[in-house]
This record gives C-alpha cells, sequence and structure tokens, in this order.
C-alpha cells in the first residue's frame, strides 16, 4: 500500500464571462428589449435601429424616428405576426426597411 500523496494546490477560480448580446455589438445598448416566445427584440433610440431575432436569425430594422415601446405577438406558437407599440401607434416589422440580417 502507497502512502497517501499531498493533495495539489486549488487552481484558482477564472471569472465568469459577462453576458454577450445577440444583436450586432455595433449597435451599442439597447433603450428598450424584451422577449416572448422564440421572439426576441432590441431597440436602439439614438441609431433608430430595432433588432429582431426570431428562430436564431437576426434582422435589423430602421425605426424611422419611431419610438418602440413594447412588442405583441398576433397568433400562436412564436409564429404569428409581430407588431410593435408606440406612442403613435402599433408599428409592423412589414412597415419598416429591413437593414440587415
Amino acid at each position: 500500500m502507497e502512502p497517501m500523496k499531498p493533495m495539489k494546490p486549488m487552481k484558482p477560480i477564472e471569472p465568469m464571462k459577462g453576458h454577450q448580446p445577440w444583436w450586432p455589438e455595433a449597435l451599442g445598448q439597447p433603450s428598450t428589449a424584451g422577449s416572448e416566445d422564440d421572439l426576441r427584440y432590441a431597440y436602439f433610440a439614438d441609431g433608430h435601429r430595432l433588432a429582431v431575432s426570431r428562430g436564431g436569425e437576426v434582422t435589423i430594422y430602421d425605426a424611422a424616428g419611431r419610438e418602440i415601446t413594447g412588442v405583441s405577438q398576433h397568433g400562436g406558437g412564436g409564429e404569428g405576426e409581430i407588431s410593435f407599440s408606440s406612442p403613435s401607434g402599433d408599428v409592423t416589422l412589414a412597415s419598416l426597411r429591413k437593414v440587415s440580417t
């Protein structure tokens, strides 16, 4: 029987990585963001951009000066029509110009 070996020193704990944004970093920090089912959105007031992730695909829209304050989906399972709330009324994705995908 071999004698017991000394314990190895513990490694220092590695710092946790911060949460990585799902939108392009160039957009900065969103003014508002949220999610519903498989849909995620982030609105960037300074750049008038709306980032939408659906099914893992991110699309950037030009919000054209509209202030986005919330989201609603009509239809179930994350596949319904999407509209966004704004102080001037609902905004549909179809009414916004795609900037990139």
